[in-house]
């Protein structure tokens, strides 16, 4: 039987033209489901299962489209064949730009995926896996490379104003109890206070959560995802724990009464924080602190302030 010749196959995005002309600041895609490895500084390499964002512009008003196949496979290698680093984000964002010659000169991914941390506990050093919320963001504009790391980090805050008050009403009930004696026996006093009766009442507080980005420098080599976690952690000093003995719970108790904190507070510790890190050009900071006294959440919002940097 003779051999059917091939056709050829349309090929629409190069061989028509728009039908309303029109330059376009972003095409592509997002949600793209992909596993990748991630390099992060000073952690073995290890696979995330990630959403992607990729994108270029459409400089050209006629052009009928991009192409998102060379932007998917290009993904696709860097899945494959390499691992998500600062060096690979500017490889990959330079060749979404050479896979769509004389149609883009701008590009942009973002890759957003669960980081896994064994932490240990505060007294009893058990070990337990948290996932922290990571977003890595890269952008290829006008000639510049910009590299972005977001991370959102779990604490726990409790109000001083709720403190203020229960150690009121703890002043009140010790009053009531023994007075004005001034010979009150200690042992006494010491029982009272483990009851309920001596601890009337507790400050409230709430599981919270940090929302940090940042602009990473050109002299990063490596995502620096446990560094800037750890900074923020530090500097808020009450984490969530994964595994705890009663005694890493009464830590954590203490942790949090010798960190009373309002959402302002929070946001200033970790604007501080970031103030010292001279690998970030650029930060951006939200606390969401969930209350248990409302049915709302208190908020603050901070940035390093810097022109033409983030925005609050």
């Amino acid at each position: 039987m003779p051999t059917a010749t091939p056709t050829m196959m349309p090929d629409i995005a190069n061989q028509t033209q728009a039908q309303t002309e029109g330059a376009l600041d972003w095409v592509g895609m997002s949600n793209i489901e992909m596993p990748l490895v991630v390099g992060a500084a000073n952690e073995p390499e290890r696979p995330v299962s990630a959403l992607v964002d990729a994108f270029v512009n459409l400089k050209d008003p006629k052009a009928k489209g991009i192409h998102m196949s060379r932007l998917y496979l290009l993904l696709e290698d860097l899945s494959n064949n390499d691992v998500l680093s600062h060096q690979s984000l500017g490889k990959l964002l330079h060749d979404f730009i050479d896979s769509h010659d004389g149609l883009a000169d701008q590009a942009y991914v973002k890759f957003s995926f669960d980081y896994h941390l064994r932490r240990k506990a505060l007294i009893s050093k058990k070990p337990g896996w948290k996932a922290y919320p990571v977003t890595v963001v890269g952008r290829y504009d006008d000639g510049q490379l910009y590299l972005q790391l977001g991370v959102e980090v779990p604490y726990s805050s409790t109000c001083p104003c709720s403190a203020a008050l229960a150690r009121q009403l703890i002043q009140d009930a010790f009053a009531d109890q023994f007075g004005t004696d001034a010979d009150v026996d200690a042992e006494l006093v010491h029982r009272w206070l483990g009851t309920t009766q001596g601890i009337v009442a507790t400050p409230h507080s709430q599981r919270s959560v940090a929302e940090v980005k940042v602009v990473m420098g050109e002299q990063i080599s490596e995502l620096p995802i446990i560094a800037l976690i750890d900074a923020i952690e530090h500097a808020l000093q009450t984490p969530v724990q994964a595994a705890v003995k009663r005694e890493d719970e009464q830590e954590f108790a203490r942790l949090n009464g010798q960190n009373l904190m309002f959402c302002e507070d929070a946001a200033r510790r970790l604007q501080h924080a970031l103030n010292q890190q001279s690998a970030f050009s650029d930060f951006w900071i939200r606390v969401n602190h969930y209350e248990s006294l409302h049915a709302h959440d208190a908020v603050s919002i901070t940035t390093k302030g810097i022109p033409n940097g983030f925005k609050a």
